[in-house]
């Protein structure tokens, strides 16, 4: 039982060992090489925006009512029209006058022009200046003072949503871009138009709203889209610029790496930072754009074929030689 129980352990340790020494030449097999790259300050802009999601909604929503219950005699618009303020968009029969037009019809066609211009039909009146978003009925449908007709939107804007952390880098009038999922390739420009005061949670997060309005509302624009929504948070135009992988942080600050030529190394230089985005930083003072900045990077690349290059522990092919063997011609 005990040689059982040596033979298993030493099993174990040989073949820790093998996977030890496969591990070793894997991590050996590649080399890590420095890649230096030369460039100059430039003059640019640098801009940072606060992203996040709205919805499309009218600003102003507004469900046209019927004065009386009755029948919906003709519409004379349609979702998508302008309509002005005081424009009649319907004519309604209330039920006594349905009532008496669908009796005189069995009398024949003069007795109901007679009772039309007897009995007026009443109007459906846009109350502001705006857009047919909803057409909710049609020509002889019976309706009640509680269903909306039609309903009308001054303007669409988008309805953004920030967080907490972020709210407080939105400002009114602040820029906007505002870009549809649906139409991707259409930017439109906006402006921070309302920011809500009271906040909704929503997953535990404190969300606070904000109106964006487009400065033009395209007509690809319908109430309930989905858009992403950019605050420009600042804007730094003709500033000296590097990109961002070439400063370095230590416990000092901020510095970069200058290049000195072939012969020499790079020079550490401390620099002044300012704003940065996703690919560039400002520099505020340290350089100027006839210096030449090193940006270095670490690559790794398979290293040369060892001479020891077989498995040790598996058997030659008939007639292979190992390369010890090659060059001493044994």
């Amino acid at each position: 039982m005990k040689n059982k129980k040596w033979k298993f352990i030493v099993l174990a340790v040989v073949v820790a060992g093998v996977a030890l020494f496969w591990a070793v030449k894997s991590s050996n097999n590649k080399k890590s090489t420095e890649k230096t790259t030369i460039v100059n300050p430039v003059y640019g802009n640098i801009q940072t925006f606060v992203s996040t999601t709205g919805t499309v909604l009218p600003q102003n929503r507004l469900e046209v009512k019927p004065a009386i219950s009755g029948r919906v005699e003709s519409i004379l618009v349609k979702e998508g029209d302008k309509v002005r303020k005081g424009q009649t968009m319907a004519w309604m029969s209330s039920t006594e006058r349905a009532a008496l037009l669908d009796a005189a019809r069995a009398q024949g066609e003069a007795v109901v022009k007679q009772w039309q211009e007897v009995y007026k039909s009443t109007p459906l009146i846009a109350p502001i200046d705006g857009e047919v978003i909803v057409k909710s009925v049609e020509p002889g449908q019976t309706v009640t003072t509680s269903e909306a007709i039609l309903v009308l939107s001054d303007r669409l804007i988008v309805q953004a949503q920030f967080d907490e952390t972020d709210i407080g880098k939105i400002k009114m009038g602040q820029p906007a871009m505002i870009t549809l999922d649906a139409y991707p390739d259409i930017k439109v420009n906006g402006t921070v138009n309302h920011i809500y005061y009271e906040s909704q949670v929503v997953s535990n997060v404190s969300i606070y709203k904000v109106d964006v309005l487009p400065d033009k509302v395209p007509a690809e624009f319908r109430s309930g889209m989905t858009a992403e929504v950019k605050v420009l948070e600042a804007n730094r135009e003709n500033v000296l610029t590097l990109p961002l992988e070439a400063i370095k942080q230590d416990k000092e600050g901020s510095y970069v790496l200058i290049d000195q030529g072939k012969e020499q190394d790079p020079s550490q230089r401390r620099i002044a930072t300012g704003l940065s985005d996703d690919t560039n930083i400002e520099i505020a003072s340290g350089l100027t754009t006839t210096d030449r900045v090193a940006i270095q990077s670490a690559t790794y690349v398979p290293a040369a074929q060892t001479t020891t290059g077989g498995n040790p522990f598996m058997p030659s092919r008939p007639g292979q030689r190992s390369q010890t063997n090659r060059k001493t011609g044994k």
